[in-house]
């Protein structure tokens, strides 16, 4: 690995580029926070996969692009004077140490929970009115919901045991089935949303991150589909002349692989 000496330097290279490239390159020149937005989610998910997908080559590739963006948005508040990245780096290093007393201080902690008990609390002593406020409106409702539930953890808001939380699970379920009876389509909704909800709080007592349980699942189904489609165009045959059976065949082959 490399020594400290050359991380910085290559971090120094990297803000030299930006500063060319804003200054020479038509495309850099025009670039907003707001433009960048998009792109900088896109980027996020890139790495997001190839994190499920182990792929620690791609991955030092996305963290790399994840970080230009970074770089990016800092040399465009120092346009303004509004920051740059010493201001963002300072930031959060004061924030880590401030919220890490059991480091920087003299606070005691016996285990992770009380850390994260500790932090929530710290949170609110800034100001913060609502252990909520940290929760993102726009994340997509998997991970809010799994990021709510760790959150109201933080401050003691919890069950004590997973049985306890598969119990409502079950619960949940029999009121769900009670209104596809009814066919009430705004309760069924409602209900299954307390379904998935009481699900994502298993999967956290579990250990279990919900969004890559099912993001896993999906890369599953698609690449088992894939399969299918491959093996009836080899056989030159449209899947939707093709019979359930049919299918099931090259479905079961797939799962082998």
């Amino acid at each position: 690995m490399n020594s400290r000496e050359n991380q910085l330097k290559a971090f120094d290279r990297l803000l030299t580029i930006m500063d060319e490239l804003r200054a020479q390159c038509p495309w850099d020149k025009k670039q907003t926070m707001e433009s960048l937005r998009h792109l900088t989610i896109e980027e996020t998910y890139e790495l997001g996969d190839a994190i499920l997908e182990n792929d620690l080559e791609e991955i030092k590739n996305e963290v790399g692009d994840l970080l230009l963006h970074l770089v990016f948005y800092a040399k465009i508040g120092s346009e303004t004077n509004s920051f740059d990245i010493a201001d963002v780096c300072n930031s959060i290093c004061e924030k880590l140490i401030h919220r890490h007393p059991h480091i920087y201080g003299d606070v005691k902690v016996k285990d992770e929970e009380e850390v994260k008990r500790n932090w929530e609390k710290l949170k609110l002593k800034e100001g913060k009115t609502s252990v909520l406020e940290g929760v993102p409106v726009s994340l997509p409702a998997l991970v809010k919901a799994n990021r709510i539930q760790d959150k109201v953890s933080g401050v003691g808001f919890d069950w004590e045991q997973p049985e306890q939380v598969w119990e409502k699970v079950e619960e949940e379920l029999e009121e769900f089935k009670v209104e596809v009876a009814k066919n009430d389509r705004d309760k069924m909704e409602s209900e299954f949303g307390d379904v998935l909800f009481s699900m994502v709080n298993y999967a956290r007592f579990l250990n279990i991150n919900p969004e890559n349980a099912l993001e896993r699942t999906n890369k599953k189904f698609s690449k088992r589909f894939q399969y299918l489609e491959a093996k009836a165009k080899a056989l030159n045959k449209d899947l939707k002349d093709m019979t359930l059976g049919e299918m099931d065949v090259f479905w079961e082959e797939a799962k082998k692989l």
